[in-house]
């Protein structure tokens, strides 16, 4: 007899049910295996192998070939969502075609991120879309709907958004704690998040490294209250590389990994990153775990489900009905013309006096270090084709039209005793780049040792030198090779790019006697000439003593090829791996000077100069005595190609900033300050003069605006606007209407003005577009922490239309009823600590390990915390404080001394430990509450009684 088909085989019925069958017939021991990111086969049930995490935030990374598109922050600069859908199809079409070669590739893709560009030296700013929610979850709603696809059950791949939560600083990023107010919580790092959840699109979610408000990110209580409450979806939480053992070994919060490992797993963590492919120690966790009690099998089960419930959506049980199952769509034409198209929308035009476009005939020199170069990130795949900038002005203009200097500086190091470095040649064929060969961890693939390493003779070889700023120079060898330093120590000239998780191709010049130490960067060690080679040494009393002899300054060819140029094109910018990266941050807005010489030389030698910034993050950059400035991200495979075309007008530039471009560093926060209220952070509150603002992009055409109106609707809770843009321009263009709001009488700090919609349209010549927006009343709301829910004040709200949140054309003013402001009613239900109005000197921390905040002191400091309009009621004549710790809490009303101070003696035993502490308080009728914190007490509750 045939046997009976097991009901999880069955598609007749919901998924839901076949997971329930699946998961009763696994036993406890797989079931637990399934935990963490490599999961085993079950033969026993016809289950394969399963693993989560395969990234793809701009094309498929680390598995060899594909489609490489723009950055993450070039496609927000396109503000273009049908764009974006369209990439994030053709990589997710890409991943199933590449898994039918290669099982390896995973359709469980972490991608995008949507942590919020909210400070511009991150290292990761190029992995996000941009500082405002709104756009960022636009953007990422739009990538995840293609990577799903638009069948109503199948998946094509499921997108897991990266990093909850209020994730902007490399940093010691798996110990520092991001604090982070209510309102900020829920008007800013939450909503992006949100909106792209509750679009439907999203299967899950990846943790962050850091700590917010003092409990680490894979302990988060918002993964339970906030982030599973959007969607009726089984949402599979996979933890970032690491983070587990992070939560004993870095961040110290467990003493064991058992305890660790089942809180993760209680708050909402289905699937372990850890420890590669070797599985045995998050197993032996969690089985040590559940022998302890403290995890139960209903646990495990509930992560397991979530999984499960994925794998059933991508179709993996039900092969014949998988309408993505045949997919083969790769390096097709169609996908190399959407980079194309998407590389074109992402430039950025911040200035223009008119010197562009450029003219057929006109004679381009292109000069500087990106000019003749195709730039990859850690997140990209292997370039299957290539364009450089130089390359696609040589296409666009004609070789004989176009001059080139990169730059590089000439140079030769001579040793103590005479003799030069010299780079053998070598009759090696080139190698494939690292990754051609697919890698699940690219950070394991190792550095060539198949090259003969560097000797020295009485000549040398002529090294191009690059200084990325601060020092940290890569050399080049003749034949376009990078100095490299594998794992048997030697220096050879084997790279083809700086690259890998630690950088082997980077060294420092450090003054030393009569010469310099040549230091590597990657293994931190001197480099030394030894009998078998150079290579580097073990300790610096080893290391050899080299004189830098410069054959050729970069500035001087630069000046050469820019005088005999009817305008010169500098490309300048980053290296993603290089100065500001994932683990790194950056330490300054401005561009390495080692670019600014080269800059000054092309603006000296010719004032017809453009400046072309490829780039994964904004420059301070005096932009005053240049003509013309352009941005574009590393825009992938197109990218070359695609800034010729801007340059020579077959498109008109329209990409827009997703984020402010600051004038100095004077002008930033401090990269751990997450307030952006109280901190006046990101256009939302910035109050000086930026460079470049928010929404800002120039284009070859000209736009009117007219005709504005706006209508409450309030039977629809909405607010309708429309207003009419016209292209008055003699080329055909895109245009970015946005529109902003500011609330004109606000009883508390709101944005100086807030995008609530946008829309990129083309138009003609002389072609008008009516554009309308229906927003809701409920986008006008903010978080009241008086009362711990969203509020819609009634008032006037400014609507403002405009090409940029500072470009402004037209504006109107709205009146919406709503809820006034209440005072707290302190009375009757106290205060909690961190549900302040204004602070300084604080930071929020964890109440307990599981849930809750508190608030002490910064180290060093007096916290102050104001309460705005506390009301007590016909009166209240005693005070009860919960804290814990070593220090004291004065109470204060208005602005008078303190009523009362307390203080625990003896100081509690821990930060967990709490008491309460009462005294005398009298007050009635409405007050402000001001709060003085001193030493490490942490302050939870005030509650007031009598």
């Amino acid at each position: 007899m045939t046997a009976p088909t097991p009901p999880f085989r069955d598609p007749g019925l919901p998924f839901a049910k076949r997971v329930d069958d699946l998961l009763s017939r696994l036993t406890l021991d797989e079931k637990t295996a399934f935990l963490h990111q490599f999961a085993p086969a079950v033969e026993r049930l016809g289950i394969a192998a399963f693993r989560t995490g395969q990234e793809a935030l701009h094309g498929v990374a680390w598995m060899g070939p594909a489609t490489v598109f723009p950055q993450a922050v070039g496609l927000g600069a396109t503000w273009n969502e049908e764009l974006v859908r369209r990439v994030g199809e053709a990589v997710s079409r890409e991943a199933r075609a590449m898994r039918a070669r290669d099982e390896r590739v995973g359709l469980n893709v972490w991608s995008p991120t949507v942590n919020l560009l909210r400070h511009p030296l991150w290292g990761r700013n190029e992995e996000g879309y941009s500082e405002d929610p709104r756009l960022t979850s636009a953007i990422a709603t739009a990538y995840t709907r293609g990577l799903r696809g638009d069948h109503p059950a199948y998946w094509r791949t499921a997108p897991v958004l990266k990093h909850w939560l209020a994730h902007n600083n490399e940093t010691d990023r798996d110990t520092s704690s991001s604090s982070v107010r209510p309102r900020v919580l829920n008007e800013y790092d939450l909503r992006a998040f949100r909106a792209t959840v509750e679009a439907g699109a999203v299967a899950g979610v990846m943790p962050a490294y850091n700590l917010v408000n003092g409990r680490p990110n894979h302990l988060s209580p918002y993964l339970a209250g906030h982030l599973r409450t959007w969607t009726r979806d089984e949402l599979l939480v996979c933890s970032d590389a690491g983070a587990p053992s992070n939560l004993v070994d870095s961040e110290h919060y467990f003493d064991t990994h058992e305890e660790a490992t089942a809180a993760a797993l209680r708050a909402g963590v289905d699937s372990f990153t850890d420890h590669g492919t070797d599985s045995s120690r998050i197993v032996a966790r969690l089985r040590g775990a559940l022998d302890q009690g403290l995890l139960t099998e209903a646990d495990v089960d509930r992560a397991v489900r979530r999984q499960l419930s994925v794998r059933f959506r991508l179709g993996e049980f039900d092969p014949e009905h998988d309408p993505y199952a045949g997919v083969d769509d790769f390096d097709t034409p169609e996908h190399r013309a959407l980079a194309r198209e998407a590389a074109e929308q992402a430039v950025v035009l911040l200035k223009n006096d008119g010197v562009l476009p450029l003219a057929p005939d006109t004679r381009v020199a292109v000069v500087g270090l990106l000019a003749d170069e195709c730039k990859l990130d850690w997140y990209s795949g292997t370039l299957l084709h290539r364009s450089t900038p130089l390359e696609g002005l040589y296409e666009r203009f004609g070789a004989e039209r176009v001059s080139f200097a990169e730059g590089v500086d000439r140079v030769r190091l001579r040793t103590a005793d005479g003799t030069f470095l010299h780079v053998l040649p070598s009759d090696d064929s080139p190698a494939e780049a690292l990754g051609t060969e697919g890698a699940l961890d690219p950070a394991l693939l190792a550095g060539r040792t198949d090259l003969p390493p560097l000797t020295t003779d009485a000549v040398g070889t002529e090294l191009a030198l690059v200084d990325w700023g601060e020092g940290l120079l890569t050399l080049r060898a003749p034949d376009g090779r990078y100095l490299s330093v594998a794992g048997d120590g030697f220096v050879r000239a084997s790279a083809d790019q700086p690259g890998g998780w630690v950088v082997q191709e980077t060294f420092r010049l450090e003054a030393h006697a009569s010469g310099h130490l040549l230091r590597h960067t990657g293994t931190g060690r001197p480099v030394q000439v030894a009998a078998d080679g150079v290579k580097v040494a073990a300790d610096d009393a080893d290391a050899g003593v080299f004189e830098l002899v410069v054959a050729g300054r970069g500035e001087d060819a630069v000046t050469r090829a820019a005088a005999g140029a009817d305008v010169v094109v500098v490309v300048a910018g980053n290296d993603p791996h290089l100065n500001g990266r994932e683990a790194e941050d950056r330490t300054t807005l401005r561009l390495p000077a080692h670019q600014e010489r080269l800059l000054r030389a092309a603006r000296a030698a010719n004032p017809r100069t453009v400046l072309a910034l490829v780039s994964a993050y904004p420059y301070a950059v005096d932009a005053r005595t240049l003509p013309a400035v352009l941005w574009t991200a590393h825009g992938g495979q197109a990218a070359g190609t695609a800034l010729a075309r801007v340059l020579a007008g077959d498109v008109s530039p329209a990409g827009r900033l997703p984020q402010t471009w600051y004038a100095d560093d004077s002008d930033l926060p401090g990269l751990l300050d997450y307030d952006v209220i109280g901190g006046r952070q990101t256009y939302l509150y910035f109050e000086g003069t930026p460079l470049f603002p928010f929404g800002h992009g120039l284009s070859y055409a000209s736009f009117s605006y007219g005709d504005l109106t706006a209508r409450v609707r309030d039977g629809a809770g909405s607010v309708s606007v429309s207003f009419t843009v016209t292209n008055t321009g003699e080329v055909s263009a895109d245009e970015v209407a946005q529109l902003y709001v500011r609330a004109e009488a606000p009883s508390v700090p709101r944005p100086r003005r807030e995008l609530l919609a946008h829309r990129r349209l083309t138009l003609a010549p002389g072609a008008s577009d009516r554009v309308s927006f229906e927003v809701p009343r409920s986008a006008l709301a903010f978080w009241d922490v008086a009362h711990g829910r969203w509020r819609l004040e009634p008032g006037p709200y400014a609507l403002l239309v405009g090409a940029s949140s500072e470009d402004v054309r037209l504006s109107t003013t709205v009146t919406l009823d709503g809820e006034p402001a209440a005072p707290r009613p302190v009375g009757a239900r106290g205060l909690e600590a961190a549900d302040f109005d204004e602070q300084s000197g604080t930071e929020i921390v964890d109440r307990t390990k599981t849930a809750g905040d508190a608030v002490t002191a910064v180290t060093g400091r007096t916290g102050e915390l104001l309460y705005r309009a506390c009301d007590f009621g016909t009166g209240v004549t005693r005070v009860t404080v919960s804290v814990a710790g070593a220090g004291s809490v004065g109470i204060a009303l208005d602005g008078g001394p303190a009523v009362t101070t307390l203080s625990p003696d003896p100081p509690t035993a821990g930060p967990y430990d709490y008491v309460d502490l009462e005294s005398t308080f009298t007050a009635k009728d409405v007050h402000d509450l001001r709060i003085s914190l001193h030493g490490t007490l942490r302050l939870a509750h005030v509650g007031f009684s009598g």
